[in-house]
């Protein structure tokens, strides 16, 4: 058996594809951003059916948010490929990436739209910690979820945000929010949503529509 000259070697070399380099989550093409701040960076990522993104690094404490029913896998680098999983409206997770940053890529291998919120947590605003308001549906050093089912005409427990946090809209509702004094406003939001706020806020939401609608509360620690 004949062995490969040099210039063939080289040749082959020349016209193989370069491997693929990991960027910053906030870099990869189909992660939008669509709020930043000194405390947090927020992405918008939908990834149609069949796609996948680019292969991206989280180094930052996360949250992600599911607005999509979809089935999705994840490639690792020098892993096996994990997946396919399930996910669902309103599924929230929280991940500790401060303390061992991943680089992955996402592969939508089912065949609706992956339509999730990724949150990023850059600096911890400051004053001291609080306790939990609710149990959280997800935490990690950086933040707590609280994750608000409500039924057509349903209410959350009224609460007090003492920490900077973000309100996302997992489904479209008719949103009431209510203060203590009474004083209430109501408006209607779609799915994907959010709003930050950073001052104290005591209030209890409300789903004014016809239809069960899921809130989700980021609250900072």
């Amino acid at each position: 058996m004949k062995t490969p000259c040099l210039a063939a070697v080289l040749a082959a070399w020349a016209l193989a594809p370069p491997a693929e380099e990991a960027v910053p989550v906030d870099r990869e093409p189909l992660h939008k951003v669509v709020l930043a701040n000194e405390y947090v960076e927020v992405m918008h990522l939908v990834l149609p059916a069949g796609q996948a993104t680019g292969l991206h690094t989280h180094s930052h404490d996360g949250v992600a948010v599911r607005l999509s029913a979809a089935t999705v896998g994840v490639d690792i680098p020098g892993r096996d490929s994990a997946g396919p999983g399930a996910s669902h409206v309103g599924d929230v997770s929280a991940q500790a990436y401060a303390e061992k940053p991943m680089t992955h890529r996402v592969k939508n291998v089912g065949t609706t739209p992956f339509d999730v919120i990724d949150i990023e947590f850059l600096k911890r605003p400051e004053g001291p910690a609080v306790e939990p308001l609710a149990p959280p549906a997800a935490e990690n050093g950086s933040a707590r979820v609280y994750r608000w089912d409500l039924p057509a005409g349903g209410s959350s427990p009224a609460h007090v945000h003492e920490r900077p946090y973000l309100v996302i809209a997992a489904t479209p509702l008719q949103l009431a929010m209510t203060a203590p004094d009474g004083a209430s406003s109501e408006h209607p939001v779609k799915a994907g949503d959010l709003h930050w706020v950073d001052t104290r806020v005591a209030h209890t939401l409300t789903n004014a529509g016809s239809a069960p609608g899921i809130l989700i509360e980021v609250e900072l620690k």
